[in-house]
């Protein structure tokens, strides 16, 4: 017997800190922290049509709550496996009282995994999400909890198409990521990441690099590449070939601003600060 739309909503809000909004019921989607509709652009602009998931294994790494888990088994793809760590073992709601002691002290910003009292592997807090809404959903995923950084990727296998949103920028070693992403991929990974425009440096491969939580306040975050480094490191992890289908922005570049040198004070040249953006690509093997 299924739960009813008031057991539904009472599952739902037993969970803290939901990330997507899934609907679990008709009318009934659970509070994320990305809306709706900014999941329905974001699934448009991934053209998740253009694979053809229906009877192909699909991995989602960096999994979360499941949306884009419970949307390739919805588009009928055969096997689906969730795979998350950090988010999972983590407990944001003692992180983020961890972090506003420190930021109150005047230090710098924790990488999150380095606060004993919120990293709890032994309790996965941060799958409830996950785990509440496969429930609800009925649904096929598997999910494992692992690290793509740590796990052999031959224990791992190999998956038609592999799912890595919103993940390179909070690697370390971006190019061993993607060397292991392509290592488990059999025909394309879908990479969707944290890019920057460095204007008038468009014919280097470069990325901004992040000390802190210069990125959208989070210190987890720590690179940017341009479009030439993105596809170049892709490339150079396995993949055949790397194409954009979200690219740079095309609207107006911030004004330049002058750049002085540090002990006489004159100008150089002019520049225009990084521009961030989202890109994705699909890398083909």
């Amino acid at each position: 017997m299924g739960l009813s739309p008031d057991e539904i909503r009472a599952r739902i809000a037993a969970v803290d800190g939901w990330w997507h909004s899934i609907e679990l019921a008709p009318g009934i989607v659970t509070p994320g922290g990305k809306s709706a509709d900014v999941l329905r652009d974001e699934l448009a602009a991934l053209r998740l049509d253009d694979l053809a998931l229906a009877g192909k294994s699909v991995i989602d790494i960096g999994a979360w709550d499941g949306f884009y888990s419970f949307e390739a088994e919805r588009r009928g793809a055969a096997r689906v496996l969730a795979l998350d760590h950090f988010v999972w073992c983590l407990d944001f709601a003692e992180a983020g009282r961890q972090r506003e002691a420190r930021t109150a002290a005047g230090l710098a910003p924790p990488d999150y995994d380095d606060i004993p009292s919120a990293w709890r592997p032994d309790l996965l807090p941060g799958k409830r999400g996950f785990d509440t809404a496969r429930e609800i959903l009925g649904s096929r995923v598997e999910s494992r909890v692992g690290d793509l950084m740590e796990i052999d990727p031959a224990e791992l296998g190999t998956f038609d198409v592999a799912l890595y949103l919103g993940v390179l920028y909070h690697v370390k070693n971006p190019l061993e990521a993607l060397r292991r992403l392509a290592r488990i991929t059999r025909e394309v990974a879908v990479i969707e990441t944290q890019a920057v425009v460095l204007d008038g440096f468009e014919s280097f491969a470069l990325c901004e690099f992040y000390e802190t939580d210069e990125c959208n306040g989070d210190p987890t975050n720590w690179w940017a590449p341009n479009e030439k480094a993105l596809v170049g490191m892709c490339r150079a992890a396995g993949f055949r070939e790397a194409k954009l289908v979200v690219a740079k922005p095309k609207e107006k570049l911030p004004r330049q601003r002058k750049i002085q040198h540090r002990l006489t004070g004159e100008p150089l040249r002019q520049a225009r600060p990084p521009v961030p953006y989202r890109a994705i690509v699909h890398a083909r093997k």
